[in-house]
């Protein structure tokens, strides 16, 4: 039964009543069709809305906005849209069809409202851009500048905290699929330059990207405001970095990063992260941040046009206080497999970091050396770690248990496919220290599974899982 509290007095009854749609207990239910919708409808189930964007231009969604302008810290919000039939707590769910450049804008709502993709249905964007808002949620959204005409946007789903407008926080984006094109194996470098869009870049605070698939992108997925989470993404086919964490508390967590393309000058990595401060670049802190079992994966094809040298974990304009880096496979070819420069109190665990061959750029290495200022590292913990080099520098720094892959055939279950899984007996197997270990392997194996940890990402199983 729908609560008649709900809608305000500054709506006439008439445009109420039309606009009530089918109703749960965890909000209500509205729908947009592009194809057999209509802005007359109530947007039901049976009657659906024909454009998204238009819902947000007639002010069908009852939010909150700033009470005046320019946004300052100390400003408060105020109701916008009383009464109108989209609230906190509802779903919208999209069918089939082309949706163009949504903007959400000034849409700061007080519970979750969810854009999502029907059941069985693929709604198509050229482009996502929220700005100064909260509480989103993007689920099942197609996004790519070949939905459409027009100019091709810089970045497919921007989350953009606006100087004038004010913060954007809380969003989630999940299960969404971005690419800048379907096909890109005949583009040169000078199409790479010019056709690629960024994937996903986030500004503000507690941004969730979850279970995401970009492919042929330039950036990939880029947060840089506080305690963001960016977990069990694929990042295929990328020009510039995989990942970029740039906010303090950030967690990393369990994303696959793969394929890059040498394009341009950028210095390619597959995470890759800064400081900030009044000086500039490298003047500040960056906090807390979490990398935990992500793949990086340099190519998979020696022949892929445009390969070059991925840097895998890029961490070179510190200071980087209090992070975690656990679990994570670095597969690349090139000398900055894990790289800190300046770190303090920073703990880098169970990693395998190897390079695909002998020859230069290389080898893959775990390194922690100086800011470039000259500061040094301090007070870090280096353990247990499968690597191809180390080169660990500083203050009262601990680096034990780690081991150098002399021959990795004989270490890995399928090196020349990618397998890391550890083959029975080998060094690497009841080699670890405990104190300080991951409680499971980079598959969610419990350690130990022997007498002692395994060194590197894998922990040995007798019957090892599929991969």
């Amino acid at each position: 039964m729908i609560d008649p509290c709900r809608f305000s007095r500054s709506w006439p009854a008439a445009i109420v009543l039309m606009l009530l749609p089918a109703f749960s207990a965890q909000g209500a239910d509205f729908y947009v069709d592009p194809q057999h919708g209509d802005a007359a409808n109530d947007g039901g189930k049976d009657r659906p809305w024909r454009s998204l964007q238009d819902v947000f231009d007639r002010g069908w969604i009852e939010t909150r906005d700033w009470e005046s302008l320019p946004y300052k810290p100390d400003a408060q919000l105020v109701p916008k849209n009383e009464g109108a039939p989209i609230r906190p707590g509802d779903t919208i769910y999209l069918r089939s069809g082309d949706y163009g450049d949504l903007v959400i804008r000034g849409h700061y709502n007080r519970d979750f409202i969810t854009i999502r993709a029907e059941e069985g249905q693929t709604p198509r964007f050229r482009s996502v851009r929220i700005q100064s808002a909260s509480h989103w949620v993007l689920k099942g959204l197609h996004v790519s500048p070949e939905y459409g005409q027009g100019e091709k946007p810089r970045t497919m789903i921007f989350l953009e905290s606006h100087g004038w407008r004010g913060p954007v926080h809380d969003i989630v984006v999940e299960d969404c699929v971005l690419q800048s094109a379907a096909d890109t194996s005949r583009w040169s470098a000078d199409d790479w330059n010019r056709l690629a869009c960024d994937g996903i870049t986030a500004q503000g605070a507690r941004i969730t990207v979850r279970r995401n698939r970009l492919k042929n992108v330039d950036f990939g997925i880029s947060i840089s405001g506080p305690n963001g989470l960016v977990e069990h993404n694929v990042v295929e086919n990328f020009a510039g970095d995989g990942l970029r964490g740039l906010g303090d508390h950030g967690v990393f967590q369990y994303n696959l990063v793969k394929n890059c393309y040498d394009v341009n000058q950028n210095h390619d990595d597959g995470f890759q992260s800064w400081s900030a401060g009044p000086g500039g670049v490298g003047t500040g802190q960056v906090k807390g941040i979490v990398l935990r079992g992500n793949v990086i994966i340099n190519y998979e094809d020696p022949n892929q046009p445009h390969r070059g040298a991925l840097q895998g974990i890029g961490c070179f304009d510190g200071m980087y206080v209090d992070w975690v880096v656990e679990n994570n496979v670095v597969f690349v070819d090139h000398y900055h497999g894990i790289t800190f420069g300046g770190a303090v109190n920073c703990k880098i665990v169970n990693n395998t970091v190897i390079d695909p061959n002998d020859r230069r750029p290389g080898p893959a290495a775990l390194r922690i050396g100086n800011h470039k200022n000259g500061t040094p590292s301090r007070d870090c913990l280096v353990r247990n770690n499968l690597v191809s080099a180390i080169d660990v520098r500083g203050e009262r720094m601990t680096a034990d248990h780690n081991l150098i892959v002399d021959n990795p055939a004989e270490m890995f279950l399928d090196f020349a496919n990618a397998d890391f899984r550890l083959r029975d007996k080998c060094p690497a197997v009841d080699a670890g220290a405990a104190e300080a270990a991951p409680q499971t392997d980079i598959r969610g194996t419990v350690r130990p599974q022997g007498e002692a940890v395994d060194i590197g990402a894998f922990e040995w199983t007798e019957e090892p899982p599929g991969r």
